[in-house]
C-alpha cells in the first residue's frame, strides 16, 4: 500500500518522540541502516544520548503540544536538510483512568499529547511533503484504539482518533504520492507501561518493537501492528456484537 524501502542510505527521517522507548530504539535502528535521523522530544539531553555523536543525526528539541516549538524544530531541520523523506510521530502519553476517577485536567493533557501533538506536526510537514510530491508519514497509535478497554477511558479514544486520522490521511495522500503508515503496538516495556498493575499479554521489549516498525516500513505496509497474537485477537473482537465483546473483555481482564 506504500512504496517498498530497499535502501535507507541517506533518507532523511524525522523521529518525534525519540528520547526514550520505541522512538529512541527506532531512531537507533534507522541509523544502523544508513538513514539520516533528526531526533526530537522535550528532553534534549536524552536526545543527545541517543544520537551519541553519530554524524548522521540532527537534534532538534521541541514540546509537541506547543505549535511554535514544533515549527521551530521543523525550521531547524529544513535549514540543515532542505527536505524530509519520512516523518515518524511516536510521542505520546498514557494515564490510567476509569469513570470513577475521571480527571478533566489529566484528560485534556493526554489529548494534547496524543492527538493535538501529532496535529501540530502535520501542520508543519504536510505543505512540504505535498509540494515535493513524495515522502511519508508514520503515526504511532495503539491497539487500545481498536475498541473500548478498561482503564483506558481517555487513552483509548485518543488512539482511536489517530487510527481514524491515519485512514483519512491515506485516502488523501496516497493519490498524491505520499505514504502513510498507521502503527499500532501492543504492550511494550517502556516507562509508559512500567506503572501498570494488570497483566500485559505478549509484552514486548522496545528494541523488538522498533524492529517490527522498521520491517513494516520497509515492506510498505499501511497497518503495522504487533505482536500479531495480541493485535489480531483485538481486531477480531471489534467485529463481534457488543454484548459478546463486553462479556469477553470483562472475563479476559477481570475488570
Amino acid at each position: 500500500m506504500n512504496p517498498v524501502i530497499k535502501n535507507w542510505a541517506n533518507l532523511r527521517v524525522w523521529v518525534v518522540g525519540a528520547s526514550t522507548g520505541i522512538g529512541a530504539e527506532t531512531a537507533k535502528l534507522l541509523l544502523e541502516k544508513g538513514a539520516r535521523v533528526a531526533l526530537s522530544a522535550r528532553r534534549v539531553e536524552l536526545l543527545h544520548t541517543v544520537a551519541n555523536f553519530h554524524p548522521r543525526t540532527l537534534v532538534a528539541g521541541l514540546d509537541i503540544v506547543d505549535p511554535a516549538s514544533v515549527k521551530a524544530a521543523h525550521a531547524k531541520i529544513m535549514e540543515e536538510w532542505q527536505g524530509l523523506d519520512m516523518v515518524l510521530i511516536v510521542a505520546g502519553a498514557y494515564n490510567e483512568m476509569r469513570a470513577d476517577n475521571f480527571d478533566l485536567g489529566v484528560a485534556r493533557h493526554m489529548l494534547d499529547l496524543n492527538l493535538y501533538g501529532p496535529l501540530n506536526c502535520l501542520d508543519v510537514v504536510l505543505p512540504g511533503l505535498l509540494a515535493q510530491g513524495h515522502g511519508s508519514i508514520g503515526i504511532v497509535s495503539s491497539v487500545a484504539g481498536y475498541s473500548g478497554l478498561p482503564k483506558a477511558l481517555i487513552y483509548g479514544p485518543s488512539k482511536a482518533a489517530l487510527i481514524n486520522l491515519c485512514e483519512s490521511l491515506y485516502l488523501d495522500l496516497h493519490p498524491r504520492g505520499i505514504g502513510v503508515y498507521m502503527i499500532n503496538p501492543g504492550f511494550v516495556d517502556t516507562a509508559l507501561t512500567a506503572g501498570n498493575d494488570f497483566p500485559m499479554p505478549a509484552l514486548m521489549q522496545a528494541p523488538d518493537a522498533a524492529k517490527e516498525i522498521v520491517h513494516g516500513l520497509e515492506r510498505g505496509e499501511f497497518h503495522i501492528h504487533f505482536p500479531r497474537r495480541l493485535s489480531n485477537v483485538l481486531r477480531v473482537l471489534r467485529l463481534l456484537p457488543y454484548r459478546l465483546y463486553f462479556w469477553i473483555i470483562h472475563k479476559g481482564t477481570g475488570l
